[in-house]
């Protein structure tokens, strides 16, 4: 029987968000997810959707400057160049596949809102690196943001909660909302010392009307699943402080052991436990809202298995 709390997204529009053979963020890394899925009979148990159709301009806008839009609109149809300084090329196509990433976000939040679903997995999702005007880390738009300023605008959501548990800190969505009271903010990461993008101390708490609502805790290179759940009490300990109204995940699979460009050794059970806390707080805080989006990791395996365990925590929590 298939479960109506639980929807993921997949299919083709999704798998088109990468960067070549070549590149880390290749286009294998949907179909290591996906084959897993279904190996596990999880098509079986929970509701799937084709992803949503492309985010509208207006929609990017909500998060990104006109000009850095315009800029992947065109460098997207001629493949050249870079959008950042070098880590994220301008592939033809990639403003659409971007676009599909944003929209299939928007419309999982839409769903959940509307009472659909209370939760939703989205693989190729959780672009945290772009900045407003920027592109980032592999990031050409950055869907979180988006599906931030589009809950607190068209939702009149006034608090909410971002938490990161993958390996690079998320950089996009820290300071582009720094300020921002309605965003609870926890990022556990590698060290920025030893890592891209080398930001999220620990001092970094909020700045003006969100101070107090961040919080960064940077892991020791190496760090495991008993070094990550025994910094995971703060992280509730946050979001129990102000019971936001809805809830992102950010579940990059790089913080896994084995990951060709990270340093951190968790285990995929480290993931589950994160999403099978943050469901449970959801119920706990009255609405069940829960949006997990798949983020980083570039090692197939961990994709598989990792995503696979949210999915799961996120089904039986």
């Amino acid at each position: 029987m298939r479960s109506d709390k639980l929807l993921v997204y997949a299919g083709e529009g999704l798998a088109a968000y990468h960067f070549g053979v070549a590149h880390p963020f290749g286009p294998q890394r949907h179909d290591a997810f996906y084959d897993e899925f279904s190996r596990r009979g999880l098509d079986e148990q929970v509701r799937i959707s084709a992803p949503a159709g492309a985010a509208s301009r207006q929609q990017l806008a909500l998060f990104h400057t006109q000009p850095y839009i315009e800029r992947v609109v065109q460098q997207s149809k001629t493949g050249e160049g870079y959008l950042d300084c070098g880590d994220t090329p301008a592939v033809q196509g990639i403003y659409e596949a971007a676009c599909c990433v944003v929209g299939t976000a928007l419309e999982a939040v839409d769903r959940i809102m509307a009472g659909d679903f209370s939760r939703v997995f989205i693989p190729i999702a959780g672009l945290h690196h772009a900045r407003r005007d920027s592109a980032g880390g592999f990031c050409v738009f950055n869907d979180c943001g988006v599906v931030i300023e589009h809950l607190k605008k068209h939702y009149g959501i006034q608090c909410l909660a971002y938490v990161d548990i993958d390996a690079h800190h998320g950089d996009g969505v820290y300071y582009e909302f720094e300020s921002d009271p309605c965003l609870v903010f926890a990022d556990l990461h590698e060290d920025g010392r030893f890592l891209y993008p080398g930001t999220g101390r620990e001092s970094e708490q909020g700045s003006g009307a969100g101070k107090g609502k961040k919080l960064n805790i940077p892991m020791p290179p190496g760090a495991d699943d008993a070094q990550m759940k025994a910094r995971w009490d703060s992280v509730e300990a946050l979001l129990n402080q102000f019971r936001p109204e809805f809830i992102l995940l950010q579940c990059g699979v790089d913080s896994l052991a084995g990951d060709p460009i990270t340093d951190l050794e968790y285990s995929e059970k480290a993931h589950a436990y994160a999403a099978e806390r943050l469901c449970r707080l959801a119920m706990d805080y009255g609405h069940d809202r829960v949006l997990a989006m798949g983020g980083g990791g570039y090692n197939l395996a961990n994709i598989a298995r990792g995503w696979n365990a949210v999915v799961e925590a996120m089904l039986s929590a």
